[in-house]
């Protein structure tokens, strides 16, 4: 199986490659149609906190709310026992909601309504500005760590396996409408951050063997580098899943979009370094000429 793999390498990073650009183009599609469901985060709403009995969960708190309000309600836990955040969206003109105190009141607990405030939709716009500013400077800020650590052909692998696992992951939410919060975007930074870890990893093994076996084909330099950090990727890989999986399971609705960024992150992220990352500067003409020392000219 193994003599297989290696012997097919190519061909397979080639098939994975176009099934990434077909997902990419997907992916754009459903982000430049359909667009994202901006979260309270970034539209603005209410927020309300209350105080109630310390042995009562988010899991009953959540289904009452969302049939009362009819709509997804954000409860998250605050820092004391039997104290509740809740978010939701400002009524619409002419619309009112029940009291919180009477939505609960199944519950048979004594409800305290602590405060409500206001997130105005002109505090949400800035938050979105600053999201995307965030984004924008870690992107600049990876272009540039990048053009110092490589040679550009291998830097634009890199970077185009950043792009792809950024636009699947934002395009899985423009697809299923799922809320695109401020956890979501904190996840898209840290898939930044994990998929160039390892798309780096790879990208040094391709430099070392380029250096170290000048004569080989570029194509058989990548086949070696994938395989000998195929087994660090794929522990590396598997244990921030496993890490991830459990958060989802036990982190409650409030981590739930965190949580999927990252696993999708984490996979596309895996899949973009082996084939985006490698089959890339391969297209642009990678030599081992490009990291060999220059012959220093002598003086006449």
């Amino acid at each position: 199986m193994k003599n297989w793999i290696i012997s097919h390498l190519t061909k397979l990073r080639y098939m994975t490659a176009l099934v990434s650009i077909a997902l990419m183009v997907i992916s754009i599609s459903f982000i430049c149609i359909r667009g994202l469901n901006w979260g309270l985060d970034f539209t603005g709403g209410v927020v309300s906190e209350i105080q109630m009995n310390s042995q009562i969960t988010s899991s009953e708190i959540e289904p009452l709310m969302d049939a009362g309000f009819k709509q997804d309600v954000i409860v998250i836990a605050a820092d004391e026992p039997g104290r509740w955040i809740l978010r939701y969206a400002v009524p619409a003109k002419g619309e009112t909601y029940p009291a919180i105190i009477q939505v609960l009141d199944p519950l048979h607990a004594q409800v305290q309504v602590l405060n409500t405030s206001i997130v105005g939709p002109q505090v949400g716009a800035e938050m979105a500005s600053q999201g995307g500013l965030a984004l924008l400077v870690t992107m600049l800020c990876i272009l540039g760590y990048l053009s110092y650590r490589f040679e550009w052909r291998l830097a634009a692998g890199a970077l185009l396996a950043l792009m792809h696992d950024v636009i699947l992951a934002v395009g899985f939410f423009a697809m299923t409408q799922m809320e695109f919060n401020l956890t979501v975007l904190a996840a898209i930074l840290a898939i930044l951050g994990y998929s160039l870890n390892d798309s780096i990893v790879i990208a040094d093994r391709i430099r070392e063997l380029l250096i170290a076996k000048p004569k080989q084909d570029i194509e058989a330099t990548n086949n070696e580098a994938i395989i000998a950090t195929f087994s660090r990727t794929m522990v590396t890989s598997g244990t921030t899943l496993m890490t991830i999986s459990s958060l989802w399971l036990l982190g409650g609705s409030s981590l739930h979009g965190f949580s999927i960024a990252m696993f999708i992150g984490v996979l596309t992220g895996t899949w973009s370094s082996i084939s985006v990352g490698t089959l890339l500067p391969e297209f642009l003409g990678l030599k081992p000429e490009h990291y060999l020392p220059k012959p220093e000219s002598k003086d006449p």
